[in-house]
């Protein structure tokens, strides 16, 4: 069992926090009240980042006091919505939320993963009619390997996780958002994630 603060309380935040219980965790899931992100940080072991991306960076420093020496797991994207809402530019090019989010965080160990599929993948992936890809970015081998026992935890198979490197792999993974508006235009919001064909 892990302590684990889950930042955000939207469909992707509920769903794991969800899961992550449901798999034997304490989970605790801060809202929007004064406090609770601080308060929930400063006593997990592991802390996920599911707040909407572009508000991501501002939030999270201002907990870099709580985060000191914990393991963030970075779930969201950082991007300019259309006007249907849906992703339509990246805030960082040429970068990542992950990659700001470390350098703003030196003594936090960030790890990038769960960004490139619908929220409900995220905690279902064998429902897909294909085996999906997780991938992992972060300069923290021990970091992302507990990342790798959650997202066990969580139906993914090992041969299903990907680990692609340091934290500077992750400007790939959330470049793969831009896929997503247009899958879901044609398709509609029938879950999917990027996998690699092997």
């Amino acid at each position: 069992m892990t302590k684990i603060a889950v930042l955000g309380n939207g469909r992707v935040g509920g769903n794991l926090a969800t899961a992550l219980t449901r798999a034997g965790h304490e989970v605790t899931v801060a809202d929007r009240a004064p406090g609770a992100a601080a308060d929930a940080a400063r006593t997990a072991r592991i802390v996920i980042n599911a707040t909407p991306g572009a508000g991501s960076l501002e939030r999270l420093l201002a907990l870099s006091g709580e985060l000191r020496g914990k393991i963030l797991v970075d779930v969201s994207n950082a991007t300019v919505d259309g006007p249907d809402g849906l992703p339509a530019d990246l805030i960082y090019p040429g970068s990542s939320l992950a990659e700001q989010l470390q350098e703003a965080l030196p003594e936090t160990r960030v790890v990038k993963t769960l960004n490139t599929m619908l929220f409900p993948v995220m905690t279902a992936p064998a429902t897909l009619a294909q085996a999906p890809d997780a991938f992992l970015s972060g300069e923290d081998p021990q970091a992302k390997q507990t990342v790798r026992e959650l997202l066990v935890d969580l139906g993914w198979r090992e041969e299903w996780i990907t680990d692609l490197g340091g934290i500077r792999t992750a400007r790939a993974t959330e470049a793969a958002i831009l896929f997503v508006p247009h899958v879901i235009r044609s398709s509609g919001f029938t879950p999917f994630a990027i996998s690699i064909a092997r």
